[in-house]
């Protein structure tokens, strides 16, 4: 990880994705969906941060909205020193050589019609980037670079397997050099022999390109390998923020406890108490009031159903927690 004085290489102040619900005979939009609810994090120049989370908590709606597939409803955006949370246009397409997606579906993310060599070439030509002759020859150079033979270029995606195919969509986020590529689970639809090979690949090409990531996963012990840093997200908002060893070794927020105590132990002689939730994740449609965990959490108090807790520096370790109480 790059040294901590160093300026951030992307700053998320206060961001919010909202969406609108539509209802009724005229599909009016009378609520929102919440999916991202003021969100605050920064990932530095080489930094891998973990976002990790309950399905449906908002985490990739948060890396779309980062990358702009998402225009925030509010908050800042800042990579580089400029708020692209508002940008369009030709402003934005600039930033975004620099800002790259690894997409959790190779299958969907793949388009099926175009050869592999024309899905890694899409970069240079939607950026104007050279002839024929050289996106040819940067094809190859980025399909070796991934482990894939240069003749893959002429064959369509379903000809290969799934930890190929993701492969395939790591040449193309990699393709224009960008300085931080924001990874949407990218090994959940993989065997697990496949993810090993997947994770390492990517690690090599951090050191190598000086890559940033935004890892986003819900399998604790893949973050685990590849962070220096980890956020727990729950109902659109960080609930705990702290390097990787801090948060497994001595997590603080009741939501991080419970997540903590569903990794598997490898060691059959080894027992851990299991912390089980109670109900369901509520609806971002119609939040709790005060605190989102609240209704799930075994230390709620009567502050906690009325007072949104913020999140604060806890501890003699630094780690970021919001919840009203040093548990």
């Amino acid at each position: 990880m790059s040294n901590p004085k160093t300026p951030p290489l992307l700053e998320v102040i206060d961001l919010k994705m909202h969406f609108p619900v539509r209802e009724g005979i005229f599909l009016r939009a009378g609520k929102s969906c919440r999916a991202v609810d003021g969100v605050n994090l920064t990932v530095a120049p080489g930094e891998t941060l973990g976002l990790v989370g309950e399905s449906g908590c908002g985490k990739s709606t948060l890396g779309k909205s980062i990358v702009r597939l998402h225009k925030p409803t509010d908050g800042k955006i800042i990579f580089q020193g400029q708020d692209l949370a508002h940008e369009k246009g030709a402003a934005l397409k600039a930033h975004r050589r620099q800002l790259q997606m690894i997409f959790q579906d190779p299958v969907e993310s793949l388009n099926s019609r175009h050869t592999v060599g024309d899905i890694v070439a899409e970069p240079f030509v939607i950026h104007g980037m050279g002839d024929d002759a050289w996106r040819k020859q940067r094809v190859g150079e980025l399909l070796a670079k991934v482990g894939l033979p240069a003749n893959a270029a002429e064959r369509f995606p379903f000809e290969f397997s799934g930890g190929q195919r993701q492969r395939i969509g790591i040449a193309r986020a990699i393709a224009l050099e960008p300085k931080l590529i924001v990874c949407d689970e990218p090994v959940s639809a993989l065997d697990v022999s496949i993810q090993s090979q997947v994770l390492n690949l990517m690690l090599d090409l951090q050191r190598e390109m000086k890559l940033s990531y935004l890892f986003i996963a819900h399998n604790l012990a893949v973050v685990k390998h590849v962070s220096d840093r980890i956020a727990i997200m729950y109902l659109g908002r960080i609930v705990e923020l702290a390097d990787a060893d801090t948060i497994y070794r001595a997590p603080k927020h009741p939501y991080t406890r419970a997540l903590i105590s569903a990794i598997p132990e490898p060691d059959p002689k080894r027992k851990k108490q299991r912390i089980v939730l109670q109900g369901d994740v509520p609806s971002p449609i119609n939040p709790p009031s005060g605190c989102p965990f609240h209704p799930r959490c075994p230390h709620a108090t009567d502050r906690c159903k009325t007072e949104m807790p913020l999140l604060r520096t806890a501890g003699e370790t630094g780690q970021q927690v919001a919840c009203h109480y040093d548990l």
